[in-house]
């Protein structure tokens, strides 16, 4: 299991693949570097892919403090400097997306494009922030056992819950939520108040992909729709049937997304 030192933590990376070009893939909120095991299975066959657990998540150091995205993104930066694989394409899927769209516009010679999945350059919603607080305390007090079957809806989309072909997928997500340490409620809040970054998208000049599952209620196809007008060039795709978590439940559409756009960038 390899780790690294960076910006004052130990981080969790995987790596695959052995490609002349990097990806590296930077997971959501309550979840690790393995919400994205299928595109690291797709991709690796062409490029080095990494994924790494941000810190307090996974299988990361849990630090007292540095939560916020601003570090995050210090994190992903120092990373991305350790291993020597920038420039590199950079996925970031919810919270991740927070940390891609901030090496965008502040690191930008570390990058050769922007991969944003279901995330948003806008605050938490008002109307989201106390019951996600509520939730959190829960945690912190409850243990995740008892949060995890409330977050399901918020984290997966209709059609994947409602599949009886994935019944067993649904229990192993449901067993690695609810197995998620209590200390895990440090990177929820610096989620829930973070500030927003809309206005600073106009500065990203590199090629962004913007992806969002249609059945998204935690950021919502109008968010991704936000992002996209807000980046010069950006585009976007949308992704049936799938909710947040669009890696585990659409991989295949999610694949063929980044596949059209990776080529496009070699043409």
């Amino acid at each position: 299991m390899p780790r690294i030192r960076v910006n004052g933590v130990d981080l969790h990376y995987d790596s695959a693949g052995s490609g002349t070009e990097a990806i590296v893939l930077s997971h959501g909120l309550l979840f690790s570097g393995e919400m994205f095991r299928e595109q690291v299975r797709h991709l690796s066959v062409r490029y080095r892919v990494i994924t790494y657990d941000h810190r307090g998540q996974g299988r990361s150091e849990v630090t007292a403090s540095g939560y916020g995205m601003d570090n995050l993104a210090l994190d992903a930066s120092a990373l991305l400097e350790a291993l020597g694989v920038a420039p590199c394409h950079f996925a970031g899927l919810s919270m991740g997306g927070f940390v891609a769209m901030r090496l965008a516009v502040r690191r930008p010679e570390l990058l050769r494009s922007c991969i944003l999945l279901g995330t948003s350059a806008e605050p938490e919603p008002p109307e989201n922030v106390s019951r996600y607080r509520q939730l959190n305390m829960a945690l912190r007090l409850l243990g995740a056992r008892f949060v995890a079957p409330r977050v399901m809806p918020i984290l997966f989309g209709r059609t994947f819950l409602a599949d009886p072909a994935r019944a067993g997928l649904r229990r192993e997500w449901l067993g690695r939520l609810g197995a998620l340490r209590r200390s895990v409620h440090r990177a929820v809040d610096g989620v829930v108040s973070r500030e927003g970054f809309l206005a600073e998208l106009g500065k990203i000049s590199l090629p962004t992909l913007v992806l969002v599952g249609d059945e998204d209620v935690a950021t919502p196809p109008p968010m991704a729709e936000r992002i996209c007008k807000a980046i010069p060039g950006a585009l976007q795709v949308l992704i049936p049937r799938a909710g947040h978590s669009c890696t585990i439940e659409n991989p295949d559409g999610i694949n063929a997304a980044l596949d059209t756009f990776l080529a496009g960038l070699e043409t």
